[in-house]
C-alpha cells in the first residue's frame, strides 16, 4: 500500500509548534514575534498568497504588518522601505512578495534584506550558509525546508545509504534541496533538462524529488519500486471533463501511475504546497528567538 502524505496535516503540526514557541518567547522575554510583508502592485495571485500569509501569521500570534505599495512604486522607494524595516527591532522577518512589477529589480531588493530577517531564505548569505553546511545560524528557503521535513518524517534524520535524486537545479528549490539531502548524509544526484537518460537516473533514487515545472513528466517507469516521491511541481492544465474552459492542478509527477510503484508520495495539491507557508512561519519564529538571544526551536 502506498502512503500518500497529507501536507496539510504535517503543516498543521509545524504551525502548532510555532504557536507554542511564539507564546513561550513572549512570556519569557516580552518579545512579540514580528513579520512584515511587502507587496507591490495588484497581481491577484500575489494578493491571495499575501492574505494567506497574513492570516497564518496572526494565527501564530505574530505581530503581522502588511505594506501594500502601488504598481508604480520606484526602486528607491521600495529600497527605502526595506531599509526602514531592517532597522525596526520589532520586525524579525521581512518578506517581499514576488514577482515584483517588471520595472523593479527584484534581486537587488531581496539582497538588501538583512540576512537575519530574510525569512524566505533567498539572501546569498543564507544560501552560502546552507551550501557550507551551517544550518545553525542561517535561514533555509521555505519550500525545500518543507520538503525536507516531509522526507525526515518518512526516513528519520539520517539518510545514510540512501540515493536521492533531485530533478531541477533552480536557486529557489533544486540547489537548496540537494544540499539539505546531502547534509543528512544521502548520496545526492542533481538532474535537470540536460541530463542524459533522465528516466534511468531517476529510477536509481530511493528519494525522488521532482521540481521542473513540467506537468506529469515523471512516469511510473521513472520510479524505483518502494521509493519516496516528493512532487514540488504546481502546473495548471486544461480539464475539459470539468466543463469548457476549466482547469486543474497537477504536479511534475504522474500521480496515479507513480503511486502504484512508490511506497510514499506527495499529492498536488495538498502535499508540499501547504508546507511552504508553515516553514515561513517557522523561519520567522527562529529569527525572533535569535534576535532575543534565545535558542530557537527545532521544527
Amino acid at each position: 500500500m502506498t502512503t500518500v502524505i497529507d501536507g496539510k496535516q504535517v503543516a498543521a503540526s509545524v504551525i502548532d509548534a510555532v504557536k507554542t514557541a511564539t507564546a513561550a518567547l513572549e512570556k519569557n522575554t516580552g518579545v512579540k514575534t514580528g513579520l512584515a510583508v511587502v507587496i507591490v502592485g495588484d497581481d491577484p495571485a500575489s494578493h491571495t498568497y499575501v492574505g494567506a500569509k497574513g492570516r497564518m501569521a496572526k494565527e501564530c500570534g505574530f505581530n503581522s504588518i502588511q505594506h501594500t505599495l502601488p504598481a508604480e512604486t520606484t526602486q528607491a522607494e521600495l529600497a527605502k522601505l526595506v531599509a526602514t524595516l531592517n532597522e525596526d527591532a520589532s520586525i524579525h522577518g521581512i518578506l517581499v512578495q514576488l514577482p515584483l512589477p517588471k520595472h523593479l529589480n527584484a534581486e537587488a531588493i531581496i539582497q538588501s534584506i538583512r540576512p537575519d530577517k530574510d525569512v524566505d531564505g533567498l539572501h546569498v548569505v543564507n544560501a552560502g550558509k546552507l551550501a557550507t553546511g551551517d544550518l545553525a545560524t542561517g535561514l533555509i528557503s521555505c519550500t525545500p525546508a518543507g520538503a525536507m521535513l516531509v522526507v525526515r518524517r518518512v526516513h528519520g534524520e539520517d539518510l545514510s545509504g540512501l540515493n536521492a535524486v533531485v530533478i531541477g537545479r533552480s536557486n529557489l528549490f533544486g540547489k537548496p534541496m540537494a544540499q539539505l539531502l546531502l547534509h543528512a548524509n544521502a548520496t545526492v544526484t542533481t538532474a535537470h533538462s540536460r541530463t542524459k537518460d533522465l528516466a534511468t537516473v531517476a529510477r536509481n533514487a530511493d528519494i525522488l524529488v521532482a521540481a521542473v515545472g513540467r506537468p506529469e513528466m515523471v512516469k511510473a517507469d521513472w520510479v524505483k519500486p518502494g521509493a519516496t516521491v516528493i512532487d514540488v511541481g504546481i502546473n495548471r492544465i486544461a480539464a475539459p471533463e470539468r466543463g469548457e474552459g476549466k482547469s486543474r492542478l497537477v504536479g511534475d509527477v504522474a500521480f496515479a501511475e507513480a503511486g502504484e510503484v512508490a511506497a510514499v508520495i506527495t499529492p498536488v495539491p495538498g502535499g508540499v504546497g501547504p508546507m511552504t507557508i508553515a516553514m515561513l512561519m517557522a523561519n520567522t519564529s527562529i529569527a525572533a528567538h535569535r534576535a532575543a538571544g534565545q535558542t530557537p526551536p527545532k521544527f
